[in-house]
């Protein structure tokens, strides 16, 4: 094999990953939001959860997304550790069917003759206005040129005849027992990290079995191999995520791992038993060298399933077990180490416009409850005399507002690249409202810390507040505390269906407030009652409450959608 000839293998094999990105891809734009239906549905039976596992990565084409999608739940708080197991279960199922197709169509169908004229049908409908119809052009064009770089593959692979030497290497390792099995789940294992996708290995193993160059057995090797490399690939996507998309990733791998250790246990046994099956009831054998029909595909897809619905039934008792292991291998740094950090928005990439809309609107959530703190930090300040409660006070009020600067920066970015995809006109509106609500509550963190200056100014020049002063402070600082925990409750609501009534209620007896102290304020100064430093600086903070209050009003109108 020439230089030359590798590099057509390697493009035939990309031209078949492309395809099956193309149609995974218009299939989720498709079906996104049923996706998300079905998932966002799921009860804490394992069973449905399995069920529905399949039918997702069935329909999307992809074991990958379905998980993506998965951890996205888990991230959002829609599915727990245990449910999203369930689901990564269904989906190693369904991931069979792409085999399935691939053994039917691309080996006992010439699917590559009728390629152009299924892009045909597509390609007009690139061109519409309507995304539905974009969806479906890329589903169409994506599966022709998935089956078009399957047919490239099997001609860019090397007639075996003219490549002995092969042949002879490869007897050195195909007679060594369970050796044998290992050496070859190490190679499916390397084949689907190098290409990052367990259904381009399958397809290249499908082939070269077919071919002739492996044995239907260690092919049987290879595909156990390949159920691990699709784990690590989510592995390694999950080392930027956040702990919850690394429990879901460990999760996926023990199971898989577990499930190829006692196979390869019952490896002859099983090797057998479909060899049996298929010689009986279909008149041909997978173990036949001289057989160049569909026998091996069909074998290799048989053994795929089996494996898989087997492997299932057999742990899926120890679900519970999984992700008390994968909590204790993915521990969390605590609560001091999760609040500075972004929980459920993943930085391994963006799921799909509907699924990462509920991590952003989560994180957004999350961000209202941070800046809550920072109005207990304050008051702290304003009622706490001991020095080192105030200089802790102090750092954690600067902190927060670094936090905020942060989140807000991050979660935009998130948002921008959601914003790049098709999106339905709900999606852009809500996109609109958390841009606007972040915006907010980052302002809110800067004039937390503006007034926590303010009373350390105070402090450095010894100045004190007069008891009702203090008073006054507490009482407005009491008002934002409820308008805020209103604004809480209203951030983890659906976006568009809320009344903001009492939002409104506590916003105006806020003003009132202000504008009462402001008054008092006023007529004591003038009659000399308040000192004129401490008299400016109580003026700032009451001031500063009710700006806070504006903000805090903002935020709800956003998720109302008066905005």
């Amino acid at each position: 094999m020439t230089f030359f000839d590798f590099l057509i293998i390697i493009g035939a094999l990309g031209f078949f990953i492309y395809g099956m990105k193309v149609m995974s891809d218009g299939i989720q734009k498709v079906a996104g939001s049923k996706m998300r239906n079905i998932l966002s549905s799921m009860t804490s039976n394992r069973f449905f959860g399995i069920a529905t596992g399949f039918l997702i990565t069935a329909l999307l084409q992809s074991s990958s997304a379905t998980t993506v999608m998965t951890v996205s739940f888990v991230n959002a708080g829609l599915l727990s550790l245990v449910e999203s197991i369930g689901v990564i279960m269904g989906a190693n199922i369904g991931t069979t069917i792409t085999a399935w197709l691939i053994s039917i169509l691309g080996f006992k169908i010439k699917i590559s003759t009728i390629a152009l004229p299924i892009i045909a049908i597509g390609f007009p409908l690139l061109f519409s206005k309507k995304s539905n119809l974009k969806a479906w052009a890329e589903v169409l064009i994506g599966f022709a040129l998935l089956f078009m770089g399957l047919d490239e593959l099997k001609h860019a692979v090397p007639d075996l005849k003219q490549n002995p030497e092969f042949l002879s290497f490869l007897s050195d390792y195909a007679n060594k027992g369970y050796l044998s099995t290992i050496i070859f789940i190490g190679v499916g294992t390397i084949l689907t990290l190098v290409v990052q996708s367990s259904s381009a290995a399958m397809a290249l193993t499908l082939v070269m079995c077919f071919e002739g160059y492996i044995p239907f057995e260690l092919a049987a090797a290879m595909v156990l191999g390949e159920n691990i490399g699709t784990t690590i690939t989510a592995n390694l996507a999950s080392l930027v995520a956040n702990v919850h998309a690394k429990r879901a990733a460990r999760a996926h791998f023990i199971f898989n791992v577990f499930g190829v250790v006692w196979m390869i246990i019952a490896f002859p046994f099983v090797i057998d038993l479909i060899d049996q099956y298929m010689t009986n009831y279909m008149g041909m054998s997978p173990l036949n060298p001289e057989d160049k029909s569909a026998t091996v595909p069909l074998g290799l897809s048989i053994f795929h399933t089996t494996f898989n619905i087997v492997n299932v039934l057999l742990l899926v008792g120890f679900v519970p077990f999984m992700a008390k292991t994968a909590i204790k291998l993915v521990k969390s740094k605590g609560e001091a180490d999760e609040e500075f950090k972004l929980d459920y928005i993943s930085a391994g990439g963006i799921a799909i416009p509907e699924v990462a809309i509920l991590e952003a609107k989560k994180e957004v959530a999350k961000f209202g409850e941070v800046t809550t703190r920072m109005n207990g930090f304050l008051k702290t300040l304003i009622n706490d005399q001991d020095k080192k409660t105030r200089i802790k006070m102090f750092n954690k009020i600067k902190k927060y507002e670094e936090i905020t600067d942060r989140v807000e920066i991050e979660v935009a970015n998130y948002l921008d690249k959601v914003s790049t995809q098709e999106i339905s006109p709900e999606v852009s509106s809500q996109i609109r409202s958390m841009l606007s609500i972040t915006n907010d509550l980052e302002r809110i963190g800067d004039i937390y810390y503006q007034m926590s200056k303010t009373i350390e100014r105070k402090d450095e020049n010894k100045i004190y507040f007069l008891p009702d002063q203090r008073d006054n402070l507490n009482k407005i600082l009491d008002i934002v505390e409820k308008a805020f925990f209103v604004m809480n409750n209203n951030l983890n609501a659906e976006y568009g269906h809320i009344i903001i009534d009492d939002a409104k209620k506590l916003e105006l007896e806020m003003n009132q407030k202000r504008n009462e102290l402001r008054k008092s304020y006023l007529e004591q100064a003038e009659k000399g009652e308040y000192k004129f430093q401490p008299g400016i600086m109580y003026n700032d903070l009451f001031s500063s409450c009710e700006k806070i209050g504006d903000h805090i009003i903002n935020v709800s109108e956003a998720v109302a959608g008066e905005i």
